[in-house]
């Protein structure tokens, strides 16, 4: 029962109005910035390693790297996996979507939150709640308490504990015992081997370690672990990509069959009406997409605020790249493997990262335990720094609810810990759709601030490429 009523509340969060408005952003902010995502994507590469002036805490590439941090993770080899499990390969093609819309997105919310950002004195402070408080005006204060209440829920319930900590103790039991054949104790109908329960606390124990440093640990830790996991994932993906470079074309016709409806027999979908087909597609590949690199949620800009910068723009650039790594290219490689694997996956049986390793195993071949090893490497280093992540922005909308009561935050801090050792015995849809509900409610009264201020965003866009009109 309670499954089914979190199905019902994700529905209704997830429905059309919510799909339509995130799509609707990423139109008007592609607007407002004159195409920016197309036109500025190769500076805002360069811009990365680009040294800083100004006020703040961070380098941009340790914003972005923390952003980064949060972003790559489960949804990056559980949720396209979940995606397409549900939605069919034509998820993947929304996904697509959401991220082309999304880079313009993310661009804004962070160039508004630094230009909208509060000075604390030893720390500076700013997201979406101040963007809209400042930028709206204080009678919309209302719907920044909202951004920063559904933040500090998402954190704690959603993306930023459960979902990452059951996917990443899946992965270990998947690696060290496929066939439970160790059990430390049963729940009801469900048991729990000894991997489970030494992975979960293990990591736990890290976690806590870490987030009890604050912002500057976490950045260290980020600027060492995504890159060298980034590019292990990308190694992987590029290899099956290449080793079945000859199936591609028939890969992207069934994605792009399966997006606009086409019955691509798909165990969830056969026999379903094409208007169906289409609406479980978006709904799963918008979904996953937003959950994946998070452009609209308004996480993001949370991390972008303290850059040690004075163009707002620049930053914004910068932290647009998230988007492009995470969704466009990781994303792409974890969804290819999958429906390039050649194994009936749909109706394997597997589910998250289970699914994503298979796929990767029948391709890359061998004795299937190394890849099986080294998915769960990656998927558990990703998932730890989306897990550090999180707790910040969590944190930054507590101190913004609270008014900077920092005794509030400590207690946060523990709850947060709290939610990490308990989500390894939760099911994995129950987690999945919590973290789904709770990130749609984020993303609504973000996106409703950035279509009111698009205005902003198109003057201080053109104010920037007037002054350096050289920049390409």
């Amino acid at each position: 029962m309670f499954t089914q009523i979190l199905g019902k509340i994700d529905d209704f969060v997830w429905g059309i109005p919510t799909i339509a408005l995130i799509l609707v952003t990423g139109i008007v902010m592609t607007i407002a910035s004159r195409g920016i995502q197309f036109t500025k994507l190769g500076r805002a590469f360069k811009s990365i390693f680009k040294e800083n002036e100004g006020k703040g805490e961070l380098s941009g590439f340790s914003a972005l790297c923390t952003a980064l941090s949060a972003t790559i993770g489960t949804g990056n080899i559980s949720g396209v996996a979940t995606a397409i499990l549900a939605g069919g390969p034509g998820a993947l093609f929304w996904m697509w979507i959401a991220a082309i819309l999304g880079t313009a997105t993310k661009y804004a919310e962070c160039m508004l939150a630094i230009k909208y950002r509060e000075d604390k004195g030893d720390h500076i402070l700013g997201g979406p709640f101040y963007t809209i408080e400042k930028g709206m005006g204080p009678k919309w204060k209302w719907l920044a308490i909202l951004f920063a209440l559904f933040g500090a829920l998402a954190g704690l319930l959603g993306i930023g504990t459960m979902t990452q900590i059951n996917s990443m103790t899946g992965s270990i039991q998947n690696a060290f015992d496929p066939n439970m054949a160790h059990i430390a104790f049963s729940i009801g109908e469900n048991s729990y081997t000894w991997a489970t329960v030494i992975g979960g606390a293990v990591i736990t124990i890290c976690t806590a370690l870490v987030v009890i440093g604050g912002l500057k640990r976490i950045s260290k830790v980020a600027e060492k672990v995504v890159p060298a996991m980034a590019v292990i994932y990308v190694f992987l993906g590029l290899s099956v990509i290449i080793m079945n470079f000859t199936k591609l074309p028939a890969a992207f016709a069934l994605i792009f069959k399966g997006a606009f409806g086409a019955d691509t027999g798909v165990k969830a979908l056969a026999g379903a009406a094409a208007g169906t087909i289409i609406r479980i597609a978006m709904q799963r590949g918008i979904g996953r997409g937003i959950f994946s690199n998070e452009a609209g949620l308004g996480s993001a800009p949370i991390a972008a605020a303290p850059v040690q910068t004075d163009e707002p723009v620049e930053q914004g650039m910068v932290n647009m790249t998230g988007t492009v790594i995470d969704t466009l290219i990781i994303c792409t490689m974890t969804g290819l493997a999958i429906i390039l694997s050649g194994v009936d996956v749909w109706n394997s049986g597997a589910e998250g990262a289970a699914l994503t390793s298979g796929a990767f195993s029948a391709i890359l071949g061998g004795d299937g335990v190394s890849v099986q090893f080294l998915l769960m490497i990656c998927l558990v280093f990703f998932a730890f720094t989306t897990i550090l992540g999180w707790d910040y922005y969590s944190e930054k909308c507590l101190e913004y609810l609270t008014g900077g009561n920092m005794i509030a935050v400590k207690i946060y801090r523990w709850l947060y810990i709290l939610a990490v050792a308990i989500g390894p015995y939760l099911t994995l849809s129950q987690v999945w759709t919590i973290a789904d509900i709770t990130n749609g409610l984020m993303a609504i009264p973000n996106c409703i601030a950035l279509i009111v201020l698009s205005g902003v965003v198109a003057k201080e866009t053109k104010a920037y490429f007037d002054k350096y009109p050289k920049l390409q």
